[in-house]
């Protein structure tokens, strides 16, 4: 049975992620309320800020600044900011 949300992010109702993919309090924000499309077009812009600015991972200064953007784009709608990046109009 599919989990069905109402996404923030795309402002519609759509299937939700299978599981929770994030921890903590904001992983059950995202499955309670980020659909999967959503989701998947982070996964695009996550690697491209990771490439872009060569974060590491084990750096948990880098891993907060991802995280910020994370929160921004899913739930303020705000773009993260990708040198040479225009996001396409929907």
């Amino acid at each position: 049975m599919s989990h069905i949300v109402f996404c923030q992010k795309l402002q519609k109702e759509a299937e939700g992620l299978r599981f929770q993919l994030y921890p903590g309090d904001i992983g059950k924000r995202i499955f309670d309320n980020i659909c999967q499309e959503a989701w998947t077009d982070w996964q695009k812009r996550q690697t491209m800020l990771i490439n872009e600015h060569k974060m590491n991972m084990m750096n948990p200064d880098d891993r907060a600044i991802l995280e910020k953007n994370m929160v921004d784009y899913l739930f303020n709608n705000i773009e993260p900011k990708i040198e040479g990046y225009v996001p396409e109009k929907k």
